[in-house]
């Protein structure tokens, strides 16, 4: 495989830097609201899943005893 000069790798990596679609302040931002908000809904799912698992736990100990 033969090797591009240096200056050929950086118009080559200039150019296909420019083909590059960056989002929007808009977009950024409700993509970031939607992250958090997904977060929240997962912490919120997996504390009561985790209650849930723990009030199980703790009437079947109590039972057992």
């Amino acid at each position: 495989m033969a090797r591009a000069n240096p200056f050929q790798f950086i118009q080559q990596v200039r150019a296909e830097v420019s083909k590059v679609v960056w989002p929007t302040r808009r977009e950024t931002l409700l993509t970031t609201a939607m992250v958090l908000v997904m977060a929240v809904f997962a912490a919120i799912f997996f504390l009561l899943v985790d209650l849930i698992i723990k009030f199980g736990l703790e009437s079947l100990l109590s039972a057992a005893s």
